[in-house]
């Protein structure tokens, strides 16, 4: 029998002996883990899954966009660079190279960024600027600027009407040049106007030499940018706006067009090509500049101007 062994050491029973305790294991295990998550939320539920699939299907679709940004640009070189940070060029980063030569330029850049502020200063070896520049000739400044954020053309209309005032408001038709764009961003806010709306392809942006060329005004000037500018005019002629095209036949003399007394958009087209064909046959009027001196044709910033400073002094 099991319990009338006479052999020493043996094992008569499979009972283990006493613990001296489980070190709180069990009283931890009592306590739960907290409120079952929602089925949505728990790994390999049928409804986790399904969750996950309209996520990702949502992240596929696209997303309607305003105005949409721009993309971020480098200025190089220190003149570029210094002028940008004077004129007040928007800007989120001052990457300076590696044991720079400390000329007075460069000094007075690092100055200038300390005191606007919200620039970060960043320092470099040469040839991570090389690579970041392409190559260029940097002199050891880049200055970061950031992706402009553009306007929706309803928006520049919907702004006037909303302060009671008629919307006066500039297209650009195949404006390429920045500096162009700049100066009649500088025209429309000095003459009391209400934006500028640009094509979002084959047209110059709002980049760096805009904003200079603009001296600060494109800081208070709204820029919106459309996808189809036949199409944008179009609008605003739905919403009541008069849409009044320079054109160097054009039927009327600026002078003697009333229709610049109430709300209205300005297309000017570039210097060579004019109009295209289609925002040609869109406006409602096509004006003239009478020009005495004999020129054949102004360049973008100056044709706006006149046209900005003759509905300006009509309406006031």
């Amino acid at each position: 029998m099991a319990g009338n062994s006479q052999r020493r050491n043996r094992r008569t029973s499979n009972k283990k002996g006493a613990t001296v305790g489980s070190g709180g294991n069990r009283r931890r295990g009592l306590e739960g883990r907290g409120p079952t998550p929602p089925a949505e939320m728990r790994k390999k539920h049928k409804k986790n899954r399904i969750a996950n699939a309209k996520a990702k299907q949502a992240a596929r679709k696209p997303v309607a966009r305003r105005g949409g940004k721009g993309q971020s640009e480098m200025v190089v070189g220190r003149n570029p660079v210094y002028e940008a940070l004077r004129d007040g060029v928007p800007a989120t980063m001052l990457y300076v190279q590696q044991f720079i030569d400390n000329d007075e330029r460069v000094r007075d850049a690092l100055h200038l960024a300390q005191q606007r502020g919200g620039i970060h200063l960043m320092e470099a070896p040469k040839p991570e600027l090389d690579r970041m520049t392409n190559g260029l000739n940097h002199q050891g400044l880049v200055l970061q600027v950031p992706p402009y954020e553009y306007a929706h053309p309803e928006d520049l209309a919907a702004a006037a009407f909303d302060v009671g005032e008629e919307p006066l408001i500039v297209a650009l038709d195949g404006i390429t040049d920045p500096r162009n764009l700049g100066a009649v961003v500088r025209s429309v806010a000095a003459f009391g106007g209400h934006g500028v709306v640009v094509p979002e392809r084959r047209a110059a942006g709002m980049t760096a030499g805009a904003w200079k060329t603009s001296a600060g005004a494109a800081a208070r000037t709204p820029v919106a940018r459309a996808s189809n500018l036949t199409r944008a005019l179009e609008a605003y002629q739905k919403a009541g706006l008069t849409i009044v095209g320079l054109a160097a036949d054009g039927e009327h003399k600026v002078g003697d067009l009333e229709a610049l007394d109430g709300p209205v958009v300005i297309v000017v087209g570039s210097e060579g090509k004019g109009l295209s064909r289609l925002v040609g046959e869109t406006c409602d009027y096509l004006v003239r500049i009478p020009m005495p001196g004999g020129a054949e044709s102004l360049n973008a910033g100056v044709a706006a101007g006149v046209v900005l400073y003759e509905a300006a002094r009509r309406r006031s």
